[in-house]
């Protein structure tokens, strides 16, 4: 049966979408903005942000006054197979440390691959902020506890490789720093957050932490548990903090990474959220049949900012 409806009442239903469009636009501020640190203004249009320049961490007046650009650090990257003995149990923990060929001493970050383990995608992740200038040793917790590709359950003593790797890499005599920064991706988040608090290593040597969509919860914990909280162990992080997710990632994750980052920020930590627009997951890694502009601009501009993030971090630990 057709239904016909005099053009009134479609004038009608315009003007209240209309008034519930201008309501909502209202409503969005700078001031509710939530966890993230680009948020916009209004909705259905183009986006603005009304914070004063002074109060937006990404702005450049020499950018946008002279349009003059920031130059990035590039090196050519060697990469040797390394291992080290883990303190728990005498562990044998296989790493990657990439640097910068060129000769001389670089500051120090540790990169923790995530739940699909350091494959051929993500070496490529330590690899570019080693070609920004770092020293980066890249363990395989996985290969030392001989754990297959996409593990469900989360084992403790890997927290522990982890935490080895800090005392191998800071050994190494062409680190400059007395401090490093933990960089990762994914569960690699999980345990470099463990290691960070749980064990204490942000009270004498780690300066910094990073992660792309970190997994902020103990993976054995039930499904509620994933979905509607977060490891409290981020509210006891003290370090700097910089945390990168896209617009489109999964709801459970990007609800515990939002609470938890507005959790932080009440107990005033030091920590940034940035949200990428039209990218998901995996941004930093997808391949390239299946990779978007999006993704290639989102990847680019995110290493950049870590980079940079965590050589101002490390700046103040150069070894004398």
């Amino acid at each position: 049966m057709r239904m016909i409806f005099p053009r009134t009442c479609f004038k009608g239903l315009v003007f209240v979408l209309a008034l519930g469009s201008a309501a909502n636009a209202q409503n969005i501020t700078p001031d509710s903005k939530g966890a993230s640190d680009i948020a916009v203004g209004r909705v259905q249009e183009a986006p603005v942000n009304t914070l004063p320049a002074e109060k937006k961490f990404w702005w450049d007046d020499d950018w946008y006054d002279d349009g003059k650009l920031q130059v990035p650090q590039n090196f050519d990257v060697v990469e040797r197979a390394v291992s080290y003995t883990s303190s728990a149990d005498d562990t044998d923990v296989p790493a990657l440390l990439m640097r910068p060929k060129k000769k001389g001493r670089y500051p120090g970050i540790i990169f923790q691959h995530g739940r699909r383990g350091l494959d051929e995608f993500t070496k490529r992740l330590a690899r570019r902020m080693a070609a920004r200038g770092f020293i980066v040793l890249a363990p395989d917790v996985y290969a030392a506890r001989f754990i297959e590709k996409f593990p469900i359950e989360h084992m403790v003593e890997t927290e522990s490789d982890l935490n080895a790797g800090i005392d191998f890499l800071l050994k190494q005599p062409d680190v400059s720093t007395s401090r490093i920064c933990l960089y990762s991706h994914t569960r690699g988040g999980y345990y470099t957050l463990r290691v960070a608090v749980a064990m204490k290593r942000q009270d004498d040597h780690v300066a910094c932490y990073v992660s792309f969509y970190p997994h902020w919860q103990d993976p054995n914990l039930a499904e509620p548990m994933q979905v509607y909280r977060y490891a409290t162990d981020a509210d006891r992080l003290t370090i700097p903090a910089m945390i990168f997710i896209g617009e489109f990632e999964q709801y459970q994750r990007r609800r515990s990474i939002e609470t938890a980052v507005s959790s932080m920020k009440k107990l005033g930590r030091d920590v940034k959220l940035i949200i990428y627009p039209g990218v998901g997951r995996g941004f930093d890694f997808r391949p390239p049949r299946v990779r978007t502009f999006a993704d290639d601009l989102a990847t680019k501009d995110s290493t950049l900012r870590a980079a940079g993030f965590m050589r101002a971090h490390l700046k103040k630990w150069v070894k004398k």
